[in-house]
């Protein structure tokens, strides 16, 4: 595959972090050039050790057949699982389900059937996710891998047949931000409170788009699941990966996990544990490696926290919303974020210690994260503890966590879950209240009715923290731009290739709020309902954010949004349905980058404009409603990287932009990445 390559070359040489390092490992150009060193800001030409895909396989399949591709690139860098839509048992699914294990068999893929687990918790118990790798997936929480050292990446669709077709996709190396834990996680806490507190004070886009590396002193108070739920939950941050070093006790996981295995397990044994450890003491960043900003957060000071409701960059101590007497409908311990042995161990320890049940009038939700971790909680009494605490068993799987299945809130419930995501109407109706926190927090709040603790439980309440973000001693800290690699320069002003469109121009529908999440523009009740045509896309666009928006929307007209626009799940449809509806380009202060591969790929064309953005927040500043079609015109003059806003044909804002890089307008004459795809395999 043929890409725009923007890349250093040595001399001179520049320092590499970890992650640049593991990229350099899975990077074509790193490969074929090891005397090119890669760095954030490049374009490469990316080969990850495996590919994993789930519930939505069927589609990348039907991408991938119509590439006029008859076998996979290496069968063996596919991993395909079912674990979304578990629950539903219709003809229809089970059919999908079945084509999917037919399929896996005919192309030679790994294939891991329903029941069988989260495909996150089987790509690392099945060590395809393994220390010092590069593993995708066609999931937005890819960045669990990096719990164990495995850099995590998430892909769209048509990357994930891309990959199937020719072994590789594009990608831009990120900014690197690194996050230094300071002081040690006091006992009782656990990753998920870390996670919850790192979002909840850095909450004003400090990691977008970044990833992460944890460093400091706390990183070894923290188990191998604590690493996991931090990492898995990075997404909810913002960030594009989240990985931890490879220390004794990653080593120490993996010694624990031959017991597990089967001795010639290809991926997991003696000899790949051994060369692991091995690695340790290369395979760390340089000492004068660049990053983009550093954060510091002290784990001592940490206690349980609560997310929500409906939003992870709402935080507050667990102590006190326990005072606000907020009662629980429905409790969930489930998700690949919290289900895992140590979780379950957790939330079973309150109920024994305390000896009580789940309060009457609360339905609590059980999951585990695989049929592995299932079968080690009920050895090891776990489980049983939970189900006779009166807990309602659901099959291995996403389940709730995505909206599907049983155990769905109602309007006006309330629900705390060990989840990692609890947008507006993600777990139910758009109308109940979703809060997060971990399994020992959920547990708590099962057996009091209402949102509290452990301790609470135990009678043995915790002092309540002061001030939190003074409190914790967290802090973020922009590093000195001298210190980083030359950044690649941007294509040249004015070059609009043959066949892509010199100027772009429509009428503005402004929706005056940040964090548009994809659950927001295309709900996950419809994500897994492949029988949806391309009109009824259009027609349920924005639902969750606004029931009024395609009512008010025309097409040809142009999306302006506010920051972290496309946010949360890595679903294509949120981009296709806003083609659907006929919106050519979608405007934002800042978007998720996982939602710009969606629509780059689809030939949705985005800007970011946050001058723009506050321009139009200062314009209709006191303006309630949600959706707003103004009489403005935006005209984005592609030759001469230039938007104007107009009113009453007179010119009332003009800003000067970004080029657009060749890549995409290639990508758009093409007709989307799969036009691109089969024209670089014709060539």
């Amino acid at each position: 595959m043929r890409l725009i390559r923007t890349i250093h070359s040595c001399p001179p040489r520049y320092a590499q972090n970890l992650i640049e390092k593991i990229v350099q490992r899975y990077s074509v150009d790193g490969l074929e050039k090891p005397d090119v060193e890669l760095h954030s800001g490049d374009y490469i030409n990316l080969k990850p050790s495996y590919c994993m895909s789930h519930d939505n396989t069927w589609p990348i399949a039907l991408k991938f057949l119509q590439l006029q591709s008859e076998k996979l690139y290496d069968a063996n860098q596919i991993v395909n699982t079912i674990d979304h839509d578990v629950q539903n048992k219709s003809e229809a699914n089970l059919q999908k389900y079945d084509n999917m294990r037919k399929l896996a068999g005919r192309l030679g893929s790994h294939f891991y059937p329903a029941g069988r687990g989260i495909g996150h918790q089987i790509m690392i118990e099945e060590g395809f996710a393994f220390p010092y790798r590069l593993a995708v997936a066609s999931d937005s929480h890819s960045p669990i891998y990096g719990g164990v050292g495995c850099l995590g990446v998430s892909v769209v669709r048509s990357d994930a047949a891309c990959i199937w077709a020719t072994g590789r996709t594009w990608w831009r190396i990120p900014p690197v931000a690194k996050v230094e834990l300071k002081g040690q996680l006091p006992r009782g806490l656990s990753g998920k409170d870390v996670i919850i507190a790192l979002c909840g004070i850095f909450k004003k886009d400090e990691v977008l788009n970044h990833a992460i590396e944890f460093t400091g002193e706390g990183v070894g108070s923290l188990s191998i699941d604590d690493r996991l739920s931090i990492a898995n939950m990075c997404t909810e941050w913002g960030a594009l990966a989240g990985l931890f070093p490879v220390d004794r006790r990653t080593v120490e996981y993996y010694r624990g996990r031959l017991g597990d295995v089967e001795a010639s397990h290809p991926r997991i044994n003696k000899e790949s544990v051994s060369q692991v450890e091995s690695r340790m003491a290369t395979m760390v960043g340089d000492v004068d490696a660049s990053y983009n900003k550093t954060l510091q957060i002290d784990l001592s000071r940490l206690t349980h926290y609560v997310a929500g409701p409906n939003s992870v960059k709402v935080m507050e101590c667990a102590d006190k919303l326990s005072r606000q007497e907020i009662a629980v409908n429905k409790a969930y311990l489930i998700s690949c974020t919290n289900s895992r042995l140590s979780d379950l161990q957790n939330a079973a320890e309150v109920f024994k210690r305390s000896g009580r049940q789940v309060a009457s009038g609360v339905q609590f939700y059980l999951a585990a994260a695989s049929s592995i971790v299932q079968r080690q909680a009920e050895l090891d009494g776990s489980w049983k503890v939970l189900v006779d605490a009166g807990a309602i068993v659901l099959p291995s799987g996403c389940g709730p966590c995505i909206g599907l299945g049983m155990g769905l809130l109602k309007e006006g419930e309330v629900g705390v879950s060990s989840s990692n995501r609890n947008f507006k109407g993600r777990m139910g109706d758009v109308k109940a209240r979703a809060y997060l926190s971990s399994p020992a927090v959920v547990a708590a709040s099962a057996i009091l009715g209402k949102i509290g603790t452990p301790e609470e439980v135990f009678g043995e309440p915790r002092e309540i923290s002061g001030d939190l973000s003074g409190d914790l001693s967290a802090e973020c800290v922009e590093n000195a731009k001298s210190g980083m690699p030359p950044q690649p320069k941007m294509p040249p002003q004015g070059e609009v290739i043959e066949g892509f469109p010199e100027r772009i121009q429509g009428r503005i529908v402004f929706c005056n709020n940040d964090n548009i999440n994809t659950d927001g523009i295309y709900p996950g009740k419809y994500t897994y309902n492949e029988n949806i045509t391309r009109q009824e896309m259009g027609e349920i666009v924005m639902e969750n954010y606004d029931t009024e928006f395609t009512k008010i929307a025309q097409a040809g007209d142009i999306l302006v949004s506010g920051y972290n626009f496309g946010s949360g799940s890595s679903r294509e449809q949120a981009a296709v349905a806003l083609l659907a509806k006929g919106i050519p380009l979608v405007v934002a202060g800042s978007f998720s980058n996982i939602f710009c591969r969606n629509a780059i790929n689809n030939v949705l064309l985005t800007l970011d404009v946050p001058e723009l953005v506050e321009y139009l927040k200062e314009k209709y500043k006191g303006d309630a409603r949600l959706t707003i079609r103004s009489d403005l015109k935006l005209t984005w003059d592609i030759r001469d990287g230039v938007v104007d806003i107009s009113e009453n044909d007179k010119v009332v804002f003009s800003k000067k932009v970004n080029a657009l890089g060749r890549i995409v307008q290639e990508i758009a004459v093409q007709g989307g990445l799969e036009g691109w795809i089969r024209n670089e395999i014709a060539r």
